[in-house]
Parts: structure tokens; sequence; C-alpha cells
């Protein structure tokens, strides 16, 4: 979802009783969309491993609990 502010998005999850989970900016979502769908048309693209979710998080200095899985 996309906000203005901080404040709208605050209100939105108020609102909605949703807790706020990540909040990106325009450029950090462009930046990992690159990242993410860049090799996604290979013939040899077979998915991603949980480390190379993480090592795409990281290089995008995502690095806090909302951005790891097993």
């Amino acid at each position: 979802m996309l906000f203005r502010s901080k404040e709208e998005t605050n209100e939105w999850c108020q609102t909605h009783d949703m807790p706020e989970g990540q909040v990106l900016t325009v450029g950090q979502v462009w930046e990992l969309s690159r990242l993410w769908y860049r090799d996604r048309m290979l013939e040899r693209f077979a998915g991603r491993t949980v480390e190379e979710a993480h090592q795409i998080f990281e290089q995008l200095g995502l690095n806090t609990p909302f951005w790891r899985f097993v």
C-alpha cells in the first residue's frame, strides 16, 4: 500500500486495527523490486532460497526481524 506520510500510515493502521509492519520509501520499494525480479524471466530461474532472499534484503539494509523468515 502507498501512503503520503508516516502519519497517514499510522491513521490507516489504527482505523483498520492493523499492525504497522514495515514502512519503506518509494526508492526502497523500487530497489527491492529491481533486485527481486531481475532474473525471474530467465529459463533457469527456479525460485529463491531463504538465504538468497535474506541476501537481497541485507543489500538494501532491510535487516529487522520483519525481513527474516524460515
